[in-house]
């Protein structure tokens, strides 16, 4: 019977030092308007234990010594940055809007070979095998209309058409600097609310994918995350219309 895989002691227990390390109250005035300190009480371990068990999954999806760009790297990725650099030694580019956040990942990373980059994805030089792209087209903060059609909470009222309009392209353009980066084949790791965004960047160019049928949650708002192999021998999609990912659970 083959054994299931598993994380060295090492790895786990860097995990463990750094989610000792963070500072949650700071955390908490940055990812809630309020009860911050709930939030991080409720959410501390499941991210922990949730970001260990979809980094095995990913590690199993990705080559030794590779290169990684993470866009919008926090407090989830930490477990799956520190796997790819320990277990995989791979090269890791984690990239994140908010300075304050970057500045606690960083103190509480100190003296382990991961650092958290206050940047633009959009710039970042270079080519890479996997792209991390979850929950970064549905952020609410960022892309406020783009989110409320994600979730199937658009208020017809309400919604602001040309606002959206600029969100689109504003998305469209990251997507594009991004996986045109990407080695092909290579693997992108984002939500199955994402997922279209990937499909249809491969449609328009004649680049064969396959998404996978298999969903991980989200360690932090439980958005079903999906892999997406870009540029596959096994790719079930080279032509036609984008295909849209798997169902979200219900």
């Amino acid at each position: 019977m083959r054994s299931r895989p598993s994380i060295m002691t090492a790895s786990r227990r860097a995990i463990a030092t750094v989610f000792e390390r963070l500072d949650y109250g700071a955390l908490g005035t940055i990812y809630c308007d309020e009860g911050g300190d709930e939030f991080w009480k409720a959410k501390r371990e499941h991210c922990r234990r949730l970001g260990a068990k979809l980094g095995l999954a990913l590690l199993s999806r990705l080559k030794e010594g590779g290169t990684s760009l993470y866009v919008g790297a926090g407090v989830a990725e930490i477990p799956l940055v520190l796997l790819e650099r320990l277990e995989k030694h791979r090269g890791v580019t984690a990239c994140n809007l908010r300075r304050e956040e970057v500045a606690i990942l960083n103190r509480a990373c100190d003296g382990l070979p991961v650092r958290f980059h206050h940047r633009d994805a959009g710039l970042v030089r270079g080519s890479y095998d996997h792209l991390w792209f979850v929950s970064v087209a549905n952020d609410p903060e960022r892309f406020p209309e783009l989110s409320a059609l994600s979730y199937g909470r658009a208020n017809p009222v309400t919604f602001n058409a040309r606002n959206f309009i600029s969100e689109q392209r504003a998305v469209a353009r990251l997507v594009n600097r991004c996986l045109g980066r990407l080695t092909i084949p290579g693997l992108v790791t984002t939500t199955v609310e994402e997922v279209v965004w990937i499909a249809d960047w491969c449609h328009r160019r004649g680049v064969p994918y396959r998404i996978e049928d298999r969903t991980y949650p989200s360690p932090t708002v439980g958005d079903p995350i999906c892999f997406v192999r870009v540029g596959s021998e096994m790719a079930d999609v080279s032509a036609g219309r984008p295909k849209q990912g798997p169902t979200r659970p219900q």
